[in-house]
């Protein structure tokens, strides 16, 4: 029997260099640096619109250096639609949201395979409408 209050355990299934690789190739990103500065916008935004367990659980999934960029933004109560995270995360870089877009859904990509289903499914209920496809999951909608 286990204790849900007790603390993750931090084990990542990949160093954050593998990550940066991993988005690096999936990204098609010339460079690691551009990689990486891909990695650290989309996981301070995506630290700004996650809270609680999940947040907590992705973190402990997260490379540490990851785990740090998600977890030391303070959560906005202001929800946004997948799109308007995207549109958000442009402004806020001065970035084409075409490029903005991309990114996103590189990292996203690689934070998928990192939190595995369970935990993205949970991620994606938590979240407003528009992610699923950020996460690079199609998004079901009952019919009306």
């Amino acid at each position: 029997m286990s204790d849900r209050r007790a603390p993750l355990q931090h084990l990542p299934v990949m160093t954050y260099a593998q990550m940066l690789e991993k988005v690096r190739y999936e990204g098609a990103y010339p460079t690691r640096e551009r990689a990486e500065e891909a990695v650290r916008l989309v996981l301070a935004a995506l630290g700004r619109r996650l809270t609680g367990d999940e947040r907590v659980e992705l973190a402990a999934r997260l490379p540490l250096e990851a785990a740090r960029i998600l977890t030391e933004q303070i959560p906005d109560t202001q929800p946004l639609t997948g799109w308007a995270f995207v549109k958000d995360l442009a402004t806020r870089t001065g970035a084409p949201l075409g490029t903005t877009r991309w990114d996103t859904g590189s990292v996203l990509a690689a934070v998928a395979a990192l939190a595995g289903p369970d935990l993205l499914t949970r991620i994606l209920h938590q979240l407003p409408p528009g992610y699923a496809l950020l996460f690079g999951r199609a998004e079901l909608t009952p019919a009306a």
